[in-house]
């Protein structure tokens, strides 16, 4: 994929690994990151990247979502939430991530819901760099 013109650059910066830190560049953030147990760490209290991509990946879904529904005159609740949950395990080689958005769209009916977050799916930058390369489940709760 192309982009014809990019309308913003978000820059930060990694050391250590998962036991270093990270720093956005306009200092916004300055996190210290720590392994899970499960992956063989101390499980510090820092956060990890799969944390970091469940939120990431569930704010941009949620912007999707209102993106369709003002261009397509759909609704998204006020109370709408998403959770990410993003596993980490063995592949062919090296290692993988699966990637399940929990959304919540209280009052919508399942019909419009889906329709919504399908068209989402279709727009949301984070869909569109996983799509054919990580296993995305999207679950309306």
């Amino acid at each position: 994929m192309s982009l014809q013109q990019i309308l913003y650059t978000a820059e930060a910066s990694a050391s250590g690994g998962r036991e270093g830190r990270i720093v956005a560049s306009d200092g916004r953030f300055d996190l210290a990151l720590s392994t899970p147990k499960e992956l063989g760490g101390g499980g510090g209290p820092g956060t990890n990247p799969e944390q970091l991509f469940a939120a990431g990946y569930s704010a941009c879904f949620l912007g999707a979502m209102k993106f369709v529904a003002q261009r397509d005159g759909l609704r998204v609740p006020d109370d709408a939430r998403i959770t990410g949950r993003v596993g980490i395990g063995p592949a062919s080689e090296g290692f993988g991530i699966a990637v399940e958005l929990r959304i919540e769209l209280p009052g919508l009916e399942a019909g419009a819901a889906r329709t919504l977050i399908e068209r989402a799916h279709r727009v949301c930058p984070y869909s569109n760099a996983t799509r054919g390369n990580v296993e995305v489940t999207l679950t309306l709760v």
